[in-house]
């Protein structure tokens, strides 16, 4: 049993990762995602693997692994705090050198590891985000991921071809919105991407094989 704090995205957000809790209390409202194949019991509801929810003065049963981040809407509309993150975190493109992230206005949070599930945040500061459609993660590995929206909102595209023209499945990200997972038994994706309606912040979760 244990709640463990993790760093990678302060001073913005408190994240916690809590492992085989029977209960945990929460007051503020929080993001709570579900990263184990156990459902979590929330009053008469389940949260199933890689769902995610807002919850608030309640009490969540039968953790077995969960992310929550606390209080996450106490910077509504805050153009200060988004440059805060701009000065802190570190240009995606810098840090990952693909060439679709070039001179776009993308920025993530170191990351933090859990066992096998990577975690960290991404700013995306413009509309149109156009961070690129992709098929392949971290040089083709073949992880397990989603993204939850943390601030503002967005959209996750799926495309049967390199080409937005060939779009057939967006799904809207608001605060506290996991997307349906994407990939295959194999982790296999289809051509897809993230893309902003306002200035956004998501956390990416990696399980990794």
């Amino acid at each position: 049993m244990s709640i463990d704090k993790l760093n990678f995205a302060e001073p913005f957000y408190c994240v916690r990762y809590i492992e085989s809790e029977k209960q945990y209390d929460v007051n503020k409202k929080s993001i709570l995602i579900n990263v184990d194949k156990q459902a979590i019991q929330i009053q008469d509801q389940q949260l199933e693997f890689l769902q995610s929810v807002v919850v608030t003065n309640t009490i969540i049963n039968n953790i077995k692994k969960a992310i929550l981040i606390d209080d996450y809407d106490r910077h509504r509309d805050d153009k200060k705090f988004l440059d805060e993150v701009k000065k802190t975190w570190a240009l995606a493109y810098d840090v990952r050198k693909e060439e679709r992230l070039k001179g776009v206005s993308h920025y993530m949070s170191p990351k933090a590891t859990i066992g096998n599930i990577d975690l960290n945040m991404y700013h995306s500061g413009s509309v149109p985000l156009d961070v690129g459609l992709h098929k392949l993660h971290r040089g083709g590995e073949a992880i397990k991921e989603v993204h939850t929206q943390i601030y503002g909102f967005g959209k996750m595209q799926q495309c049967l071809e390199k080409d937005l023209d060939t779009l057939y499945l967006e799904e809207l990200m608001a605060p506290g919105t996991t997307h349906k997972p994407m990939f295959d038994e194999n982790g296999n994706y289809p051509w897809h991407q993230y893309e902003t309606i306002t200035p956004s912040i998501f956390m990416a979760i990696e399980i990794l094989p």
